[in-house]
């Protein structure tokens, strides 16, 4: 019976979001979820009100893989064997509710995901570009140029993460997987943005470093807190040339568990490579690199972005730092990434790609282990909603000590993804 209530409230919210899209789904200061919504980095910010009561878009996105690829290792330690066919299809449910002048909320609700199979909710903020809920014009001149989120939600370390695939929205992503370290946590917490029109920006943010929120006393403590920064200029030049360069740092004292680089509960897009077949449990992760800075971290880093016409490239210099409560010393671990993608057609609705990402750690056994990934991808908006996309990639890793599941490690391959977003 349960069953078939959540059947059918969901099948009740998809309806009613049919019926509203046939209306004016605009909403101010909101990134599209759509081929409209690449090369966006925060949501933009335009003091101009279009509210005339409250409005509710109901939007989602549904990602679908068919995977061929290969790994093996060393032979020390047996890899479970992969094949090609399709992967479970993800899905996405998103609220986005103009509630008042300058006050949006956002939700956003895995459907499907690799790790869930069933629905669970990833997160969700306010956005407030006006104070006028406070008196009308209250602090206009300030919040002409600043944005405050707050919530449980994905908090604005680096500009990674605006192009990474996030369960099935994946619009946004040339490539088919994402960083090697791939940078992403939902944190309880509030952010300041603050943008000038010469271009340069600003954001302050504190979170209480926590995925999973717990009242729990751990070691004396039920937390600990997190604080982030970015600076950067972001300027379009010309009608072709499109400038930004931005600089992130994320910084905890005391976490009692530090998720920055494996909070992403959807899973990876690398399906059962480099796996071992006897382990009790999945590593829905496979293909990432988590550097185990357990109880302490921080992590710097400097996006550069560069549009000329078709011309996209698109840079990551990662520097970070941390331990576990049971190590003494720091370690370190440092990331590069460098992509390079050109549009072409007539409404820029192909492209081709290619990126270079290389990851150099110290895990906590004292090895210096390195992992070098390169993908080839290219693309295809059939619509502006919907996106065909393949991808060559291959991986290796090196150093890693012997008798490690990961000795010699490598696998490439192709996959084919289907995207809608709307």
């Amino acid at each position: 019976m349960k069953s078939i209530l959540k059947k059918a409230v969901l099948l009740g919210i998809i309806s009613t979001g049919f019926s509203f899209y046939a209306q004016n789904r605009n909403l101010d200061n909101y990134r599209q979820p759509d081929k409209d919504g690449i090369g966006v980095f925060e949501a933009p910010k335009d003091s101009v009100s279009t509210f005339d009561g409250v409005k509710v878009r109901i939007g989602g996105a549904s990602t679908l893989q068919f995977q061929s690829l290969d790994n093996e290792n060393s032979g020390v330690v047996p890899l479970v064997e992969v094949g090609s066919n399709f992967n479970l299809a993800t899905a996405n449910l998103d609220l986005d509710v103009a509630l008042y002048d300058g006050v949006r909320m956002h939700l956003r609700t895995y459907l499907s995901s690799r790790h869930h199979n069933e629905p669970y909710v990833k997160g969700g903020y306010f956005q407030i570009d006006k104070l006028n809920f406070i008196s009308e014009g209250f602090l206009e001149d300030f919040m002409n140029h600043a944005t405050i989120k707050i919530g449980h939600m994905e908090n604005n370390y680096g500009d990674a993460h605006f192009r990474r695939s996030d369960n099935a929205q994946t619009l946004f992503n040339p490539f088919v997987g994402n960083l090697i370290m791939d940078s992403f946590t939902t944190e309880v917490g509030a952010e300041l943005l603050y943008r000038l029109d010469s271009g340069f920006l600003a954001m302050v943010g504190f979170t209480n470093g926590k995925l999973n929120q717990s009242v729990r006393d751990v070691n004396g403590t039920t937390g600990g807190a997190a604080f982030l920064a970015k600076v950067g200029y972001d300027k379009q030049i010309t009608d072709d040339f499109r400038f930004r360069l931005t600089g992130s740092l994320y910084n905890t004292g005391y976490a009692q568990n530090v998720y920055l680089y494996t909070a992403d509960r959807a899973g990876s897009r690398y399906y059962d490579v480099m796996q071992n077949p006897t382990a009790t449990s999945h590593d829905f992760r496979s293909g990432r690199f988590d550097p185990g800075f357990k109880n302490k971290i921080t992590a710097v880093m400097i996006n550069p972005f560069v549009k000329y016409g078709g011309l996209e490239v698109f840079g990551t210099v990662e520097l970070t730092s941390g331990r576990a409560l049971t190590e003494t010393n720091d370690r370190k671990a440092t990331q590069y990434a460098g992509e390079v993608i050109y549009r072409f057609g007539n409404t820029e609705n192909f492209y081709l790609g290619a990126r270079y990402n290389t990851v150099s750690a110290e895990l906590a056994s004292g090895d210096d282990i390195d992992i070098n990934r390169f993908q080839l991808g290219a693309g295809w908006f059939l619509t502006k909603n919907i996106l065909m996309k393949a991808e060559y990639v291959t991986q290796k890793y090196n150093d890693y000590p012997t008798g490690n599941l990961l000795e010699d490690g490598k696998f490439n391959g192709f996959i084919l993804e289907a995207a809608i977003s709307f």
